[in-house]
C-alpha cells in the first residue's frame, strides 16, 4: 500500500438518469484532475426519484450504470465505487437489489455488494421511508478488495452505518479503508451522520470514505450532504459541505500503522 489521494463525491441526483451520469462524470474528472486514484460515488448517484419510477427503470439504470462505471475506471485509470444503484431481482419483478460496485482501472468488477440493511423508518420530520417495498435485502456480507497499491477496501451502503457488526466483519477480513456511500436524510444526518462515520473509523482503526447526496432531489426528499473522508483516529480530513462537489484527502499507510500501534484496540477484542 502506498500513499495516495482518495475522493468522496457529493451530488444532488434527480429522477433523470442521463443528467445524473453527466454530472457524475464531471465530478469524477474534477477528482482525477486533483490527483485522486480512488473515487467513490454516493448511493443513488445514477437515479434518485420515487421508488416506483426507480423500479420501472431499474433494468436500464443497471445496464447504463455498470457500463458507465467501467468506462470511467478505464478512461481515467482509477478504481471507482458506484455507491448504490438498482439491479432487478430476476425471481421477483417487483424488487431490485440496492447494489454497490467497485471497479478497477482495467474496467474489471472487483466487489459487488447488495445492501443488507434496508431503510424502513418513520423519520420524526414526518417523512416515511419503506426501502423494502421495492428493494430486496442482500444476504451476503460484503467481501474485501485486496489492492497492493490502495490497501484493503471494504464496502457498505448508507443505513448499514448504524450496524457496527458489519464493519467489524470487514475489519476482521483485514479492511484498511471503509466505503460508506449514502443518501442520508437531512433530518437524521444533522445529528447522526458525522458521529456514526467517526465511530466506524475509530473502532476499526480504518480510513472512512463517505460519498454523499445533498439538497433537494424531488418533492420532500432532502439529503444531508457532508461527504467526508475520515482518518483512523477519527479526524475529519475533508468535508464537502452542502453543495455538490468533491472531498479529497490522502490515504496514508504510515498514519494507519501509527494509529494501530498507538491504539491497538483490534488486538484487545474479547468478543470476535
Amino acid at each position: 500500500m502506498k500513499p495516495y489521494l482518495a475522493a468522496a463525491i457529493q451530488m444532488t441526483s434527480k429522477p433523470d438518469l442521463e443528467k445524473n451520469l453527466i454530472e457524475a462524470e464531471e465530478l469524477i474528472e474534477l477528482a482525477v484532475r486533483k490527483g485522486a486514484e480512488l473515487v467513490g460515488l454516493p448511493e443513488n448517484f445514477a437515479f434518485l426519484g420515487q421508488e416506483a419510477d426507480k423500479l420501472a427503470q431499474a433494468t436500464v439504470i443497471a445496464q447504463r450504470t455498470e457500463k458507465f462505471l467501467k468506462t470511467m475506471a478505464q478512461r481515467f485509470q482509477i478504481t471507482i465505487l458506484g455507491g448504490g444503484f438498482p439491479v432487478p431481482v430476476v425471481e421477483d419483478a417487483s424488487k431490485a437489489y440496492n447494489t454497490a460496485l467497485l471497479v478497477n482501472p482495467s474496467g474489471q468488477e472487483q466487489v459487488r455488494y447488495q445492501k443488507i440493511h434496508l431503510f424502513d423508518v418513520d423519520v420524526p420530520d414526518g417523512n416515511t421511508y419503506r426501502e423494502s417495498s421495492t428493494v430486496m435485502a442482500g444476504v451476503n456480507l460484503p467481501s474485501i478488495y485486496h489492492s497492493e497499491d490502495l490497501g484493503n477496501i471494504g464496502i457498505s451502503i448508507c443505513y448499514d452505518v448504524r450496524f457496527p457488526e458489519l464493519y467489524r466483519h470487514l475489519s476482521n477480513k483485514g479492511a484498511d479503508i471503509l466505503f460508506i456511500p449514502a443518501a442520508f436524510t437531512a433530518f437524521t444526518g444533522k445529528d447522526h451522520w458525522q458521529v456514526l462515520l467517526q465511530a466506524r473509523a475509530i473502532e476499526n482503526t480504518c480510513y472512512v470514505i463517505a460519498p454523499a447526496q445533498t439538497g433537494n432531489h424531488y418533492e420532500r426528499r432532502y439529503t444531508h450532504g457532508h461527504a467526508m473522508i475520515i482518518d483512523p483516529w477519527g479526524v475529519i480530513l475533508a468535508d464537502a459541505g452542502h453543495q455538490p462537489g468533491v472531498a479529497i484527502a490522502e490515504i496514508n499507510p504510515e498514519r494507519l500503522q501509527q494509529v494501530r500501534q498507538q491504539m491497538p484496540s483490534l488486538q484487545h477484542r474479547v468478543f470476535v
